[in-house]
């Protein structure tokens, strides 16, 4: 599908185009890659976003060319810098399938060839197939297990598994494997695909679950008609991009199968190749749909209701071809070192070369029974609320942050103590101040002539109003709520002033000697 201009396309004056893996993808109206005095220059874009790049022999890292699309062209001299570069060029469709591929040129093996064509003879296409499903089987009980938390899928996905250690054809094991399969995908069905608030009018009702796997448009998962369902199939295509250069890579024939026998119009060797690596995609897909959305403008949909994703998306979808690269390369060697050694000859050759993983110390059986753990590229954080990129470790963008119940409260307090130094709780707070200060002179200019002493109010009152009332004290000496209750639970002793009332709130003699000691009795 040819793109629109709602692409968004690198600056040309970035430093560099290329991501850190090594891949470089291109797509747009009129592509070129051609050479030009020695560099490989390569033009796409739409409009006003088209941009040039240019890449000398020494010091660009690609290592993978993406063309999605196919509205351009690719010169021969253009493949040949690439195949000297050791780099490898793969064009896809957005529809989830493989165009061409094309990696570095390495001479093959007619031995291992041949053992590839015989192994429905000798009986290694079924040990093959076998440990392929069984690793398959395995990472989809996980996903449905640690991912979904569907224990049912699970412990059906784990039962057929233990059927495929006593499978003796290749028949049945196709037959546990899709057994397995309408376990798994039936537990991904009601899985929710969320998207931001404002989106949220413009999504159809069925984008926002997973939903079948088979689309209602083909029968199969092509043509799918959910997002989830479209990013799927277009990580399945670069991942079976990765598992024909692999075979390619290390002498085999990629068209050659074990499991997909003589399918046409693709790689049966590949798609055999990507049956154990295929739940850590759906792993990496459905991580991202539990934490966090997609965004509306990543898809058009086209008028038969056929989902399809938009080139900027794909770009970054494509990103990832080099971590799937590294899963299927221990597999890939595993089944050429089975076809070797299924020869029924003796060689002074060890094994094929292992071009992928450059050792031939690794034990391949054993590193196939448990891929090692590959991380996932990392995907771009967007706010829940309106869908703009925001920082890693966040959900929501200022403009659409709502705070939880905790922060709420933490905000009415502090909001609270913001309230208390308004202007207007300024103004009465001094309003008050300045009345006890004038409270204050106004005893000091009476000049008492009979005082009580801070020990007698501390000996002989301050017991007594525990029998007084909160609110009586409060009327006696004109002061807050808050303010009587400590007096009476001796808290706070108030000014001096005040205690020949407390004496008499609490039932003492109003007569003093000239000390302050109180000559009455209660």
């Amino acid at each position: 599908m040819a793109a629109t201009h709602t692409l968004s396309h690198q600056d040309v004056s970035c430093k560099s185009p290329i991501n850190r893996s090594g891949v470089l993808t291109i797509y747009g109206f009129g592509v070129r890659v051609r050479m030009q005095s020695g560099h490989l220059e390569i033009e796409d874009g739409v409009g006003p976003e088209r941009r040039k790049i240019r890449l000398a022999r020494v010091g660009h890292g690609l290592r993978r060319l993406v063309m999605i699309g196919s509205d351009g062209f690719i010169t021969f001299e253009a493949l040949r810098w690439l195949a000297d570069q050791d780099a490898a060029f793969v064009m896809l469709d957005r529809d989830g399938s493989v165009l061409c591929t094309t990696g570095p040129v390495r001479p093959s093996d007619a031995r291992l060839r041949r053992a590839q064509a015989l192994a429905a003879h000798t009986g290694v296409d079924v040990t093959i197939a076998r440990e392929l499903i069984s690793q398959k089987l395995a990472g989809q009980e996980r996903v449905a297990r640690d991912k979904l938390h569907n224990s049912a899928a699970a412990q059906a996905i784990a039962g057929y598994r233990l059927d495929l250690a006593e499978a003796e054809k290749v028949e049945t094991i196709r037959t546990l494997e899709s057994q397995g399969a309408a376990a798994y995908w039936a537990a991904w069905r009601d899985e929710p695909v969320t998207f931001p608030k404002k989106d949220l009018p413009r999504i159809p009702e069925h984008w926002r679950t997973f939903g079948t796997r088979k689309s209602p448009l083909s029968g199969s998962p092509r043509l799918a008609v959910g997002p989830a369902n479209a990013i799927l199939n277009y990580l399945y295509s670069v991942l079976e991009s990765e598992t024909r250069l692999a075979a390619a890579a290390l002498g085999l024939d990629p068209g050659l199968g074990f499991i997909h026998v003589d399918a046409p119009a693709r790689d049966s060797l590949a798609c055999d190749l990507m049956e154990p690596v295929r739940p850590k995609v759906d792993a990496y897909l459905l991580d991202w749909l539990t934490q966090q959305p997609l965004r509306r403008e990543w898809f058009f949909e086209q008028r038969d209701g056929n989902c399809r994703l938009m080139g900027s998306f794909a770009v970054r979808l494509s990103e990832s071809a080099p971590v799937w690269a590294r899963a299927v390369a221990p597999l890939a060697e595993w089944v050429a070192s089975k076809l070797w050694s299924g020869r029924g000859k003796q060689s002074k050759n060890a094994g094929p070369p292992t071009h992928l993983t450059q050792t031939h110390r690794r034990q391949v059986k054993t590193a196939s029974s448990t891929l090692p753990e590959i991380r996932a590229p990392r995907r771009e954080n967007i706010c829940r609320g309106c869908g703009k990129p925001i920082a890693k470790d966040s959900n929501n963008c200022p403009t659409c942050y709502l705070p939880s119940a905790a922060e709420q409260l933490k905000n009415a307090a502090h909001a609270g103590r913001v309230g208390a130094h308004t202007p207007s709780a300024e103004a009465r707070r001094g309003k008050t101040q300045r009345r006890q200060a004038a409270a204050r002179r106004a005893w000091r200019s009476s000049e008492p002539s009979l005082s009580l002493t801070e020990d007698v109010y501390v000996t002989r009152i301050q017991p007594l109003l525990v029998h007084a009332s909160t609110s009586a004290i409060r009327s006696a000496l004109g002061v807050s709520r808050g303010y009587a209750a400590d007096i009476r639970r001796g808290k706070r002793r108030p000014h001096p002033r005040h205690w020949q009332a407390l004496a008499q709130l609490a039932g003492l003699s109003a007569a003093f000697d000239g000390v302050g000691n109180i000559e009455g009795k209660p």
